[in-house]
């Protein structure tokens, strides 16, 4: 079995360290190819001409630079043809105006396309910061400690650019203790986004009120009728959700789980033994009632000390390597022991990062939630005086 790291993600930061060489390169390039057209051009025959490297230059400044340096650029470029032709004899001729009038026009247009980038630039960070605020109000970083217990969580969308598609997690305090939700929405896109707030806020109400986790499922699977009665086309009548509902109770060392057609959770113990926990019987996913009378039983499992649940979307899961072999969390966290959510969360990030060589083609959200120990502290608090980052865009709770 091939271990998991403890620190992050390797591959991300070596590619970040990659394309900022790649960016400083580029931000020199159009002074060096300045400097390249001048020699070319007085090392060699008055019939040959570094025009190319000079038009090069504020072509490749306007996106870089400010407008002012692209302006500069641009002048520089120009002032080096008007200067040339007059060091050969040729700056009133017809080749020589020519070319000095196509200097100006490649000067303007990279005035002008420096603009458009720039334009653009704010834009897009307008629109990322409004999926930010976004992704804060429908998938709200979960609290470090929930009920004594402790919480982390980490969620990575498929769609480049985005921070929120069809998964979702949620924990909260109640009166019936600590419940949790884990689930997969069918599709991607604005639509599968609507679908997670309508479910996410249909679970946040019904766990404070409803006294057992099958009917906060029957919550749920009202929610998503009234949703697909407002939707058309396909989504109307094939909109569903696989989900794993859970619960901790107050002062007691166990676990309830009702799973609505999804991934088997994976309780990890503090000895670095592992339990997968699939229910007795399979149910269907929310928003499938219909199709048959199969809404499944919440089932109990202990607890312990220094555990960690671990409740998973299938992106983990189909997650693929070059040689199209699937990630099995089981068979790579068997034998770990790590130190609570947040280090769990950490290497298994990680590790995913390492079997696909990138990112995901599937949204994936992870949510772990630990129940203390004595020795599991002492290592958090060993790995705490180490201050490693572990996670990228993860919503770490410690």
């Amino acid at each position: 079995m091939v271990g998991l790291g403890r620190k992050g993600s390797g591959g991300r930061r070596a590619a970040g360290r990659g394309s900022g060489t790649v960016r400083r390169v580029l931000r020199v390039l159009p002074g060096v190819l300045i400097a390249a057209g001048l020699a070319f051009d007085l090392l060699t025959p008055p019939s040959f001409t570094g025009s190319p490297s000079f038009s090069a230059a504020p072509l490749i400044a306007a996106p870089l630079y400010t407008l002012w340096a692209t302006a500069v650029t641009g002048a520089l470029a120009v002032l080096a043809v008007f200067l040339l032709h007059l060091h050969h004899g040729t700056g009133w001729t017809a080749q020589g105006l020519t070319e000095l009038a196509t200097m100006v026009t490649v000067a303007g247009l990279a005035l002008l396309i420096n603009r458009v980038v720039r334009r653009s630039g704010e834009r897009l960070a307008s629109a990322r910061g409004i999926a930010e605020a976004a992704q804060r109000a429908v998938l709200p970083k979960p609290a470090g400690r929930v009920g004594g217990l402790e919480v982390c969580a980490w969620y990575e969308a498929a769609q480049a650019d985005a921070f929120i598609g069809g998964d979702l997690y949620a924990v909260q305090e109640t009166p019936y203790g600590v419940r949790l939700a884990v689930g997969d929405v069918r599709g991607k896109g604005l639509g599968a986004v609507e679908a997670v707030a309508v479910v996410l806020g249909a679970f946040r109400e019904a766990a404070e009120t409803e006294p057992t986790l099958e009917a906060v499922a029957q919550r749920l699977e009202r929610a998503l009728a009234r949703e697909g009665a407002r939707r058309e086309g396909l989504d109307a009548v094939e909109g569903f959700t696989t989900c794993v509902l859970g619960e901790i109770p107050p002062e007691s060392e166990v676990v309830r789980l009702l799973n609505r057609g999804h991934p088997e959770p994976l309780l990890l113990y503090g000895n670095g033994d592992l339990a997968a926990l699939a229910p007795a019987e399979p149910a269907l996913p929310l928003g499938m009632a219909d199709l048959g009378d199969r809404p499944g039983r919440a089932q109990q499992w202990a607890f312990p000390a220094g555990a960690t649940l671990l409740l998973y979307t299938d992106g983990l899961t189909e997650a693929r390597d070059r040689a199209g072999d699937f990630y099995d969390p089981a068979a790579r966290l068997r034998g770990r022991i790590l130190s609570g959510p947040q280090a769990l969360l950490g290497a298994l990030s990680s590790d995913v990062r390492r079997h696909t060589g990138g990112g995901t083609t599937d949204d994936m959200a992870l949510l772990a939630v630990g129940r203390p120990g004595r020795r599991w502290q002492e290592r958090s608090r060993v790995e705490r005086r180490r201050a490693v980052p572990v996670v990228r865009r993860a919503d770490d709770a410690g």
